[in-house]
């Protein structure tokens, strides 16, 4: 056999291999794909405005933010945990960030090192916690909540950090060819390194193992601690992320940053078809909740609808999608 014909077997072979994971992805999403184009035709006859290009790179720059939390929180819901902190690290993050900067005088990069680091200390605490004591992840993460925007406050006085540095702005209100926004680059970079740990890694394997079945993991040899603590501390690194972001979209650290965002990142994963009771879900259909959501938000404004009944929206969809899971966890059973 010729070099040459063994390439394009191998070529024809990656490409069927695309194919049917593309088939297996919309086979596997094909209910909020339909209500996703549905809602996006609905919203184009509505608003001249939602299908320029302006407007779909705001939506994906205000979705971001979201999806970096929704990565690390599908894992941990298909643990069959939770992370309520993920709101708190932001501010955390943003506010320690900035003050690096603006009390202490320090290079950007150095701070924003500094913001990370945080983040991934908290994570790395609710890991530890989670893996190493018998305490449900709700309560664990429910008093690190409290505890870091407790911190974020005290760090502050209660008031934001102003940071006037054009480097810091880049970070978050930057453009990537004047067309780009540099959060949806990062955006791109967490969504390729999270599907290939669940996709393509021993990692991810183990992790739908502990989530389907804890006892049987354990039995077949699992390090089960190690496998716990994995998520949460990457969840706190992408909440540090977020944090910093947003921090550098508004020029300053705000210790009341992200209040309420566990509760959108929870709902695209919910909603992507991630069980809560956990053991089943997709990075890619978490994307897809968050794309629901960003423009269901997104229509809302347009529309110029009191943004209040965003809170409402998020409430309808995330009792449906746990609907939803339930019926099809009782048709399985049956």
């Amino acid at each position: 056999m010729s070099m040459e014909t063994s390439m394009v077997k191998k070529d024809k072979k990656i490409f069927n291999s695309i194919l049917n994971n593309m088939l297996q992805f919309f086979k596997e999403n094909m209910g909020i794909l339909i209500g996703f184009i549905a809602l996006c035709i609905l919203l184009s006859f509505m608003s001249p405005v939602f299908l320029t290009q302006k407007n779909i790179m705001n939506v994906l720059r205000q979705i971001s933010t979201n999806l970096y939390l929704a990565c690390a929180m599908t894992m941990i819901i298909i643990l069959g945990g939770i992370d309520l902190s993920v709101g708190s690290t932001i501010a955390l993050s943003g506010v320690v960030t900035g003050g690096l900067i603006a009390f202490n005088g320090l290079p950007v990069p150095v701070a924003v090192l500094g913001g990370l680091g945080i983040g991934l200390i908290v994570g790395s605490f609710n890991g530890l916690a989670i893996a190493k004591t018998s305490i449900p992840p709700f309560i664990v993460t429910l008093a690190t909540m409290n505890i870091v925007r407790g911190a974020a406050y005290v760090y502050t006085g209660g008031k934001p950090i102003r940071v006037m540095s054009e480097q810091f702005n880049f970070i978050g209100a930057g453009y990537v060819a004047d067309t780009i926004p540099t959060p949806v680059i990062y955006l791109i970079v967490i969504l390729v390194v999270s599907t290939l740990i669940m996709n393509k890694s021993k990692l991810g394997r183990y992790i739908y193992a502990v989530g389907g079945n804890r006892q049987a993991a354990k039995f077949s040899g699992l390090k089960i601690e190690k496998i716990l603590f994995f998520p949460y501390a990457f969840s706190g690194l992408m909440a540090a992320v977020a944090g910093i972001v947003l921090a550098s979209r508004m020029f300053s650290g705000q210790p009341t940053a992200g209040d309420g965002a566990e509760m959108d990142a929870i709902a695209a994963v919910v909603l992507g078809g991630t069980s809560m009771s956990g053991g089943s879900g997709k990075i890619g259909g978490t994307v897809i909740g968050a794309l629901v959501i960003g423009v269901l938000s997104n229509g809302l404004n347009l529309m110029n609808i009191n943004s209040f009944w965003q809170y409402i929206v998020k409430g309808i969809v995330i009792l449906i999608a746990v609907y939803v899971d339930a019926i099809k966890k009782k048709k399985s059973k049956l």
